[in-house]
């Protein structure tokens, strides 16, 4: 198979539309989680999935950036290198969650319930140290940087555009969903799950549109 920018640009689609689906599905259904579930080997799958959502979701929106990189200007830019810092986070983070947090439940519960709590928009009672701060960081970046990239994909008038505007207002629907209760919580992989779903087959469609030579008669 030749790679080219064909090949990569279709690829970051099929990322993009792979980690959208992956998003939404591995929330339903989805157990409260606590102190007691953590160790649990459903938990245990669903951490590795959002693993590989983080890692085709960051595959992805290189590909939405770079495909028209000069529509997207500055904005764009920022947009992504926030967005992309965010989904980096979140990896780390969904680590501790699925491997480490597990690991200490029998000799830590106090700290893992801590860190649970800081996770889903409550306010851990002990002290849980960086991870804190990271927690926060990575909420931050995650809506500012979807808010930004999708102003910036909305300006340049290329993928679907109703697309774009649910990626730039899922960040601001997840900040909002984050002080309901868990089960309303895990809405916020709707409008971003389907953004990304929408933007990757966008992204891949544009493949498709690229003038054939046209035979000119002698």
């Amino acid at each position: 198979m030749t790679i080219n920018a064909t090949t990569l640009t279709r690829a970051a689609g099929a990322a993009a539309v792979a980690a959208g689906a992956i998003f939404i599905g591995v929330q339903i259904g989805h157990p409260h989680v606590d102190v007691n579930s953590i160790v649990t080997t459903e938990l245990a799958v669903r951490s590795t999935l959002k693993l590989l959502m983080a890692a085709l979701a960051l595959v992805g929106i290189t590909g939405l950036y770079l495909s028209q990189i000069r529509r997207n200007g500055v904005l764009g830019l920022i947009g992504y290198v926030v967005l992309a810092f965010g989904y980096l986070l979140i990896i780390g983070t969904t680590y501790v969650s699925g491997y480490v947090l597990p690991s200490i439940a029998d000799t830590s519960p106090g700290y893992v319930r801590d860190v649970l709590e800081a996770a889903t928009g409550g306010h851990a009672i002990g002290d849980i140290g960086t991870l804190g701060t990271v927690l926060k960081v990575q909420g931050f970046a995650y809506l500012a940087g979807g808010l930004l990239l999708g102003i910036a994909l909305f300006r340049a008038r290329v993928l679907t555009r109703w697309a774009t505007i649910l990626l730039a207002v899922g960040g601001l629907v997840s900040a909002a969903l984050t002080v309901a209760p868990d089960s309303l919580y895990r809405l916020l992989a709707y409008p971003n799950g389907i953004a990304m779903i929408a933007l990757g087959y966008s992204l891949w469609r544009t493949t498709t549109s690229v003038r054939q030579p046209v035979a000119v008669a002698s």
